[in-house]
C-alpha cells in the first residue's frame, strides 16, 4: 500500500466507509462497529446487515471497495460523508453522518445506502 492510499485510510470518512462496507457487505459482524456508533446508527446496522445490501451480486464477483469518499462539515465536530462503493462493474451509494464526542472519538450517527435495484 502507498504511503499515500495509507494516509488516506487513516481520515475517519475513509476509515469508517471501509468499516460500514466490510459490515454491509457481510464480512464482518455487526458488534464490531459497537463502541464506533451512536444507538440510532447501530440500530440501522442491525437491520441492514441480516441482507448483506453491499454483498457482490454473483459468488465469483470481486469484494466491493470504497472507490471514493467525500465529505462536507455542516458546522464543527459533524462530518456528512459519502462513498461510491464499487463491485465489479456496479457502483452502489452509501452516506453516512459522523459527530465527534466530548472524547475526541468520531463516531457514526447515521447510515443510509441507495437504492438496491
Amino acid at each position: 500500500m502507498t504511503a499515500r492510499r495509507r494516509e488516506r485510510e487513516r481520515l475517519p470518512r475513509y476509515w469508517f466507509a471501509n468499516q460500514l462496507l466490510l459490515t454491509l457487505s457481510g464480512q464482518r459482524p455487526v458488534h464490531t462497529l459497537l463502541g464506533h456508533t451512536l444507538p440510532a446508527a447501530y440500530d440501522r446496522l442491525i437491520e441492514l446487515a441480516p441482507q448483506a445490501p453491499l454483498r457482490p451480486p454473483g459468488a465469483r464477483d470481486s469484494a466491493p471497495v470504497v472507490q471514493r469518499c467525500g465529505e462536507y462539515e455542516p458546522r464543527q465536530g459533524v462530518i456528512e460523508a459519502f462513498a461510491r462503493i464499487a463491485c465489479g462493474d456496479r457502483l452502489r451509494a452509501l452516506a453516512f453522518r459522523l459527530e465527534l464526542g466530548s472524547d475526541s472519538r468520531w463516531r457514526c450517527a447515521a447510515i443510509d445506502i441507495g437504492p438496491t435495484a
